[in-house]
């Protein structure tokens, strides 16, 4: 097996990609189809867990938000050499429209530029054509983020990892999500929300860390229940953009994580979450996103 200093050559670099990506990336079985230098073209096949809504089979938006930062990290793996490690530094979605019920999602990434410490990437998430996006993002990830590098250290053992299923819970706050209860996500007694640590979110085995796309998932799902929570509303808000800031790495512990909301409208509702672990005043990313309200079944908005 190659060391870590190790130049692969760009076969090598997209089968290493192919192999030994995040736990998580295994798990939701998201594949890596196409490739070219700095560019990913990658799919995600429909499964039930994945949906946020079993009223309308609509998916959670946590399974594009995680599809789309694991994509743009394939895209900045296929720019370089295959000696650095990578993480997230910012990632900014923007929902174009729900994604259809029973179809799989495909990603496009291109990093279009990186320097010696940064990379850049834009994405575009999809189901039948390119050009009619699902959602769209852009961010950032820090090159030689660590010591460590999942391509040439470790090769992924797929047989060890768990499955994604959602335990059924019919009179607890996600019984409607399949997604968040295959993560485990549970609420306490003071309102803030917890994402047990388990196989299924992690992203850097080695280290270990937390999956950017989970955390991710994690605060988007507390901002849904928070806001309905705090609205005293029925139907689930409809999320327009998401922009998520990874201050430090999640660590192999639970991550907790509240929201606040930040300016409320008639149709739109402007939130903040904080995600930490041990130490409320240390968070290790916090997150600003819109949400549109739905119409309340027989008003005139409908």
């Amino acid at each position: 097996m190659p060391s870590s200093s190790t130049t692969l050559s760009f076969e090598e670099l997209a089968e290493a990609i192919k192999g030994r990506r995040s736990d998580y990336g295994h798990i939701s079985g998201l594949q890596l189809d196409r490739f070219a230098p700095g560019e990913a073209w990658s799919s995600l096949p429909y499964r039930p867990v994945f949906v946020g809504d079993t009223e309308t089979g609509v998916l959670h938006g946590g399974v594009v938000t995680a599809m789309l930062d694991e994509s743009c990290g394939m895209a900045v793996q296929l720019a370089l050499d295959g000696t650095s490690a990578i993480a997230t530094l910012d990632l900014r979605i923007d929902y174009q429209k729900p994604a259809t019920p029973g179809l799989a999602i495909k990603a496009h990434s291109v990093c279009y530029r990186t320097t010696r410490s940064i990379a850049f990437v834009r994405s575009t998430a999809y189901q039948d054509s390119e050009h009619d996006p699902v959602a769209t993002a852009t961010a950032c990830f820090m090159i030689g983020a660590n010591r460590t590098n999942m391509l040439a250290d470790r090769k992924m053992d797929s047989r060890s990892l768990p499955t994604l299923e959602a335990p059924d819970d019919p009179d607890g706050p996600f019984a409607t999500s399949p997604f968040a209860r295959a993560l485990g996500i549970r609420v306490n007694d003071d309102g803030t929300l917890t994402m047990p640590l388990s196989p299924k979110v992690i992203g850097n085995p080695i280290l270990p860390a937390i999956h950017g796309g989970m955390t991710g998932a994690f605060l988007e799902t507390t901002a849904i229940l928070g806001v309905r929570r705090e609205l005293g509303i029925v139907a689930l808000p409809k999320p327009i953009g998401l922009t998520i800031n990874y201050l430090r790495s999640g660590r192999a512990l639970d991550t907790i994580a509240n929201v606040s909301i930040v300016k409320q409208g008639r149709r739109i509702v402007a939130f903040e979450a904080r995600a930490w672990q041990d130490d409320p005043g240390k968070p290790i990313a916090s997150a600003f996103g819109h949400f549109m309200l739905r119409p309340t079944p027989g008003s005139d908005e409908e």
